[in-house]
């Protein structure tokens, strides 16, 4: 099966361990994966902040670089949604919104492929250690990707899981109000935190690199010894 790889900005330019990790982690499933050097963000900063026609650009770019691909794989469920919403964003534009609806259809978060496409729940991961889960926002309630990432981390063996409190509660990242309203991000960050403590996990997981960029710099602030990972991370820990 060939996937090719929507890496996203944070992980191109801040955690490329977290696309090294995903790579092999679908080669060990058999995947055969690529990475078109011509991806560039998706345009969600500039859409969310209401520059729907500049966001544009970075849309079609996004279309025309996997538009070849057999399925669109992404490390991101924030960044995955985003694809899926273009199709909204170009209705009734005669050459894009098709262009833009097929690229939805074959794009996926990276354990709603592995689960849902690969049909595979044990990926013969080992991690010892008290673990917890932070599902973010625009995975769960937009994406609609709830169950695949905990599949997973229950066959990996040594794992010993402990659900999140509040775990529906935004980190206080959400792009680019994390800079606008920092204030208040930090309260919210911090209640995540505590949170987190409350289960005394030595690591704390999640599927999206803008929420864990956020809870592991405050983690860092806070001095506390908690370990943050990518699930795809994770998965690829033997």
């Amino acid at each position: 099966m060939k996937v090719s790889l929507f890496a996203t900005c944070l992980v191109d330019m801040f955690h490329s361990n977290v696309g090294k990790a995903a790579v092999e982690v679908l080669e060990h499933l058999g995947c055969e994966v690529d990475f078109p050097e011509s991806q560039v963000c998706c345009g969600q900063p500039a859409y969310n902040s209401g520059y729907v026609k500049e966001s544009k650009v970075a849309m079609k770019r996004m279309i025309e670089t996997f538009k070849d691909a057999e399925y669109v794989v992404g490390l991101s469920g924030s960044c995955a949604y985003m694809f899926h919403e273009y199709q909204h964003v170009f209705k009734g534009d005669p050459v894009w919104e098709s262009k833009a609806k097929a690229l939805a259809e074959k794009t996926y978060e990276f354990t709603q492929f592995i689960v849902d496409i690969l049909k595979v729940e044990d990926v013969g991961a080992r991690l010892a250690g008290k673990v917890t889960f932070h599902t973010s926002c625009h995975m769960t309630r937009l994406l609609g990707v709830t169950e695949a990432p905990m599949k997973l981390l229950n066959h990996v063996k040594g794992l010993e899981f402990t659900e999140l409190p509040g775990k529906d509660k935004c980190c206080g990242f959400g792009g680019t109000f994390s800079v606008k309203m920092a204030q208040i991000s930090e309260q919210m960050v911090d209640e995540k935190v505590q949170h987190v403590e409350e289960t005394e996990a030595e690591y704390l997981i999640g599927a999206d690199c803008g929420c864990l960029m956020n809870i592991g710099g405050r983690i860092d602030r806070v001095g506390k010894q908690i370990k943050v990972m990518h699930i795809a991370e994770v998965l690829n820990s033997r």
